[in-house]
């Protein structure tokens, strides 16, 4: 199967180092496009990133410490502040794709933010780096949430570049740099039944890695989130569900009624794993 997408206006188009990026208008607005994949767009990324980041936020102990791998416009970046994040370590690889998000997409880092989060000024540091090696850069007292948002997992390709970063060696990296009752979310895949692989073989991993394992599966998104806790906890969907009304970020897009029809793993990802 394909998916095709009309796009109206190209504002730019090229090869960065590391994929094929296109941003355009569409009937979606102002639209991200990495390697012919959609990876955002201006009508439905707050969908994307609140799914992606408020269960992180409601898992974890504190919200102090963030490293964010990937997420190159900047929005998770912005999120985690909101939710009171005192740093956050915002590493790409693709300086490009980054510097163009910011120039040309109406919502995450505009480019005086991005020129600040360069220069340190302020509560977000963009780094130009690998996220594998980055980890070795990691505060002494440890991340409270590190996110994990890239390109999907490329079944085919398991020696590529950010595929590293999907695996068990790179996760039981992240649980090294974690504060106690630190999280670990993951964007894991979609869980539509002809096109769930890629998250099926993620939740795998995190129900072998971590005592805690949360899932959101986005109710108006076709992707899914996966988040990891070394601790063991009782109940997650209800440690979400009591943290949410005291959470400093308040989403625009879940509510409490989401938490709960969101959090169950489709059947074929459970009896698969």
């Amino acid at each position: 199967m394909q998916r095709l997408w009309r796009v109206d206006e190209v504002l730019w188009e090229g090869d960065t180092a590391y994929q094929h990026m296109v941003i355009g208008r569409t009937g979606q607005g102002i639209s991200l496009f990495c390697d012919d994949d959609r990876q955002s767009t201006e009508y439905s990324q707050l969908v994307y990133h609140e799914a992606m980041m408020v269960p992180a936020f409601l898992l974890a102990d504190k919200i102090e410490r963030v490293l964010i791998i990937g997420s190159s416009e900047g929005v998770a970046s912005q999120m985690s502040v909101q939710a009171g994040a005192s740093l956050v370590d915002h590493v790409d690889i693709d300086e490009e794709c980054v510097r163009r998000c910011a120039e040309l997409l109406p919502y995450g880092y505009d480019q005086d933010e991005l020129a600040a989060a360069e220069r340190g000024d302020g509560p977000v540091r963009m780094h130009f780096a690998d996220g594998w090696s980055f980890l070795e850069q990691a505060p002494p007292e440890g991340y409270d949430v590190v996110v994990v948002d890239l390109p999907d997992e490329r079944a085919d390709e398991s020696d590529g570049q950010h595929n590293r970063l999907y695996g068990e060696q790179f996760l039981l990296r992240a649980q090294t740099v974690l504060s106690p009752g630190g999280v670990v979310a993951v964007q894991a895949g979609s869980p539509t039944l002809w096109r769930n692989e890629t998250l099926v073989r993620a939740h795998n991993r995190f129900q072998k890695l971590f005592d805690t394992v949360a899932y959101f599966g986005s109710d108006e998104h076709e992707w899914a989130f996966l988040f990891g806790r070394v601790e063991q906890l009782d109940d997650s969907t209800n440690v979400l569900l009591e943290n949410f009304s005291k959470a400093r970020y308040q989403p625009a897009t879940i509510d409490e009624a989401s938490i709960i029809g969101c959090t169950v793993a489709p059947f074929s990802v459970r009896n698969q794993s």
